[in-house]
């Protein structure tokens, strides 16, 4: 598979490798096979994130999701995201912020597996304009094999999702970072308050409802008092069920791109992710005039292909 975007030779089917990169998170994983031109031989992608894995059993889990690949040949394993954390493999310590390639690959942690080399990628951490900590553990690799493509100028990237990030990068150095809760909030606004009793988060996406909340995030008050607006709106029959759920998102995506734009970008914007998300986000940032683009895929491949290239 050919990594668009990206320098790295032409695409081939299924075939040997060099390493197996693994983007291993809570609830889901996606693993890699990279030949020596950075190509993907082949990818899998499986439910089996960290919290699904019994203590002591990473080694086994590694096994049965590559366990082939290793067993023709590839000796070289590289993973990055939760599998690092107090609740993973083995912790990898967080990297502060500036922190590029060169970084990631002189912490990377082993981990004990008998079959190949294995090694744990870090985390990034910094801390806010106030002294607040930041942490990321996975999207440092999404975002610094982006930055490949992005070239040396200074820019801002965006992974929208639970824990959205929103991170300034050099050539390949992630220089600081800030995290909205957007994708949570979201769920527990539309899932466990007064607000789930008027929407109907099954619906499908309401383009209308979405611009709605985008629009009103744009306005003054405040997020609070937006989102009670909402309520009342159902109250006075101003807000239909099929929409609300898409004015919420709307409403909670403008006020994180509104918190974004505060701080500063540097467009354009850079997005990685899901498409149904960055499309969400690419109008967001449309509704406040900031230019952006979307990020060749497998972004998280080729940070590992790269972090792998510097391990001593």
């Amino acid at each position: 598979m050919f990594l668009p975007g990206y320098d790295n030779g032409a695409a081939r089917r299924e075939r040997k490798g060099v390493m197996i990169g693994v983007d291993w998170g809570t609830s889901s994983l996606r693993a890699y096979r990279i030949g020596p031109d950075g190509a993907l031989g082949g990818t899998r992608c499986l439910p089996r994130g960290i919290l699904t894995v019994e203590p002591g059993g990473f080694a086994a889990m590694l096994e049965e999701i590559a366990g082939d690949w290793i067993a023709a040949g590839e000796r070289r394993v590289l993973l990055s995201g939760m599998v690092g954390s107090r609740q993973g493999w083995v912790e990898a310590p967080y990297l502060p912020c500036p922190a590029g390639l060169d970084g990631l690959a002189a912490a990377a942690v082993p981990a004990p597996f008998a079959a190949a080399e294995v090694r744990v990628l870090p985390g990034l951490s910094c801390r806010d304009a106030h002294g607040v900590p930041e942490v990321m553990r996975g999207e440092e690799t999404q975002i610094l094999g982006a930055a490949a493509a992005i070239g040396p100028q200074e820019a801002t990237v965006c992974l929208p999702g639970s824990h959205s990030k929103w991170a300034q990068v050099k050539g390949d150095a992630v220089l600081g970072f800030r995290t909205h809760l957007t994708g949570e909030a979201f769920a527990a606004l539309a899932g466990h308050t007064i607000l789930a009793r008027m929407m109907d988060i099954r619906a499908p996406h309401h383009p209308g409802g979405f611009a709605r909340g985008l629009a009103r995030a744009r306005q003054g008050g405040g997020l609070l008092h937006h989102l009670f607006g909402l309520r009342a709106a159902a109250l006075f029959d101003e807000m239909e069920e099929a929409e609300a759920a898409s004015c919420l998102s709307g409403l909670l995506i403008g006020h994180e791109v509104a918190a974004a734009l505060e701080e500063g970008v540097a467009p354009p914007v850079v997005l990685i992710g899901a498409e149904s998300l960055t499309a969400r986000y690419g109008e967001a940032l449309d509704a406040f005039g900031v230019p952006h683009r979307t990020a060749p895929a497998h972004a998280a491949a080729r940070g590992l292909f790269l972090a792998a290239e510097r391990l001593r």
